[in-house]
């Protein structure tokens, strides 16, 4: 992330070099959307880009506008090998965010067409269990094209379940807010209460758990 009266970094294949040597064995980059919301799974995706078929504009997900983060989710399931992973409201609960951040990490990777020979994962913290080797790198994605390929996938498949769960539960602004402790959330919540979609085990949520 950039500071004050610093440029934006443009995410490049700079952290990816030298990390995966066989070609049958690629890197893929990983990140996660939905650490801070409310309510709602936390989600994954592992990427593979092919250097050769490389849709323009990829950046970290934060600095794209949803129009253009569906316009390079649709790109890249042409041209990118896309494995997603999730963690639900119980794992939340269970494992804690940070825990279920990295269980849904591991699963998107093991859900990838083929086995890759590195995961360069977006963070502090490597998931368990991968099949391969890997390695964190603290704002991942504006670094990395292949974590803020990434991080654009799992942004946009959150964001669609959320706009899903929204026709169930439309007291509570998810289509606009994703989950998010809004004031808009906030008015569903002392209206209609919570729902199984609520994660319970986050402080704020304290006066609806049983």
């Amino acid at each position: 992330m950039a500071k004050p009266g610093q440029l934006k970094p443009i995410p490049s294949f700079a952290p990816e070099q030298g990390r995966a040597p066989d070609p049958a064995r690629p890197l893929c980059g990983v990140d996660e959307a939905g650490r801070g919301p409310w309510a709602g799974p936390v989600v994954a995706a592992a990427v593979i880009l092919d250097p050769a078929r490389l849709p323009s504009g990829i950046d970290d997900s934060k600095a794209l506008n949803e129009a253009r983060r569906e316009a390079l989710f649709a790109a890249l399931q042409d041209v990118a090998e896309i494995g997603i992973g999730a963690a639900s409201v119980a794992e939340i609960a269970q494992h804690n965010i940070l825990g279920a951040s990295l269980l849904a990490m591991r699963r998107a990777v093991l859900a990838l067409p083929r086995r890759p020979g590195f995961a360069l994962i977006d963070g502090k913290h490597c998931p368990k269990g991968l099949p391969c080797e890997a390695a964190a790198l603290v704002d991942g994605d504006a670094l990395s094209l292949s974590i803020a390929a990434a991080s654009i996938i799992a942004k946009v498949v959150r964001d669609r379940a959320m706009r899903k769960l929204h026709l169930r539960y439309p007291a509570y602004a998810w289509e606009k807010n994703k989950g998010y402790g809004t004031k808009a959330h906030q008015d569903g919540l002392a209206v209609a209460g919570a729902t199984p979609h609520h994660r319970l085990s986050f402080a704020p949520l304290a006066p609806w758990r049983p």
